[in-house]
């Protein structure tokens, strides 16, 4: 008998989504504050993309352990031990870290948190629902990741202007600890409830990659996840840069950070938003549009820095409505392509593709602005939106790809 939790489906969903945010408001505290690390560290573009990318290499070879566990084990003892780690990368780095190479340390030990989170945190919650409410309550579990990408950015902006950048990476410690006490509060103990054993080896993929449609989902979330992270990574030194080229002006007074969160605001309905018009008219119809669209939209981006910059800011949140409309359907796409018994290995072979895209995309972007120029031109900054447009234009491609495959 599938075993559920005595609380309402609301309350768990509203409970770990706020958990989700708490844990993530340190996520974005170093793009957040990317031109001054660069300037304060004497950091080239490519070891800012480094430190960027490398949270999301600490995500990348931990999730496959942590994620594939989940169906051997209750998620709950995951998730919590893993905001731990997440809570000692935030205050390491907060009391420590002093150049390139501590801050690679305690950001890749805060995306071992991340890795003991998202995706276990999402598997916890959906362990303890129902089918019926399982797909809009991935819907809004992911789109909560946009809720706390703005709240990382304003957050950080915020306080480091005022208390300078180690309180602010010490709050998001904080918010750590109450994510923890939440999460232990929320989720009670059970054992996994499997109509089917979990078999083999649990980093075992080969049933993963057998499965042609879930395949072309994952790979398409890995062209996501490049093109996401990438364009998160660096859309604070993009607005910073365009500050520059403009005359003086009240609108000038926007700090990037923020702008950095209002797009991802918008972002987070707009992944909602995409998943309930993927069940209107079809997955790959609405990913061709979203992916392609997000494409041509990063490829124009790149030049429009000396436009005026509130009018930038704008154009900004209309590029992150397609960069973030397709995450909800993606996830959907892929637990709904999974058999229950291999629900949690299939979500750990997506995080481990899928975050080597966001590993990788910030660094590719942080190499292409030094080949060219070193972000100081329009023509740079247009080479480096391309390299993401590129990546994701791919992501409909594998759906369709390996949709036919499969037949």
């Amino acid at each position: 008998m599938e075993h559920h939790n005595t609380r309402s489906a609301a309350f768990l969903v509203s409970a770990m989504c706020l958990a989700e945010i708490l844990n993530m408001i340190g996520i974005f505290a170093f793009p957040a504050l990317l031109p001054e690390f660069i300037s304060l560290w004497d950091l080239t573009n490519t070891q800012a993309g480094w430190i960027s990318g490398i949270y999301f290499a600490g995500y990348t070879v931990s999730v496959p352990v942590l994620t594939g566990l989940t169906d051997r084990m209750d998620p709950r003892r995951i998730y919590l031990g893993s905001t731990v780690l997440g809570i000692a990368g935030a205050l390491g780095f907060a009391v420590l870290a002093n150049g390139f190479w501590t801050a690679l340390v305690f950001r890749v030990l805060a995306g071992f948190g991340l890795a003991g989170t998202f995706v276990p945190g999402l598997k916890a919650l959906i362990d303890r629902l129902g089918e019926g409410v399982r797909p809009r309550a991935i819907s809004f579990y992911t789109a909560t990741f946009s809720l706390g990408t703005a709240l990382s950015f304003w957050v950080t902006g915020l306080l480091s202007a005022h208390f300078g950048w180690r309180l602010a990476f010490g709050f998001a410690a904080g918010t750590g600890a109450l994510a923890f006490v939440l999460a232990a509060w929320t989720l009670r103990p059970r054992s996994p409830a499997l109509k089917q054993p979990a078999q083999g080896h649990f980093l075992d993929f080969r049933p993963v990659l057998h499965n042609r449609q879930a395949m072309g989902y994952i790979m398409a979330y890995t062209c996501h996840t490049w093109e996401l992270f990438a364009a998160r990574s660096w859309v604070v030194a993009y607005l910073t840069f365009a500050l520059t080229t403009q005359s003086e002006g009240w609108a000038n007074d926007l700090p990037p950070s923020s702008v950095a969160a209002l797009t991802a605001l918008v972002a987070m309905w707009a992944s909602v938003g995409g998943a309930e018009l993927a069940n209107k008219y079809g997955r790959l119809r609405v990913l061709r549009c979203i992916m392609w669209g997000s494409a041509i939209y990063a490829c124009i981006l790149g030049l429009l820095s000396s436009l005026p910059y509130l009018l930038l800011v704008f154009i900004c949140m209309g590029y992150f409505v397609f960069v973030q409309g397709d995450s909800a359907t993606l996830h959907t796409a892929v637990i709904q392509s999974a058999p229950a018994h291999q629900l949690g290995l299939t979500m750990a072979f997506q995080s481990l593709i899928g975050f080597a895209g966001a590993f990788v995309g910030p660094l590719v972007v942080g190499l292409v602005l030094d080949l060219t120029g070193g972000g100081a031109s329009n023509w740079s900054w247009w080479a480096a939106f391309c390299s993401m447009g590129l990546v994701v234009a791919l992501g409909p491609l594998f759906v369709q790809f390996f949709g036919r495959q499969n037949k």
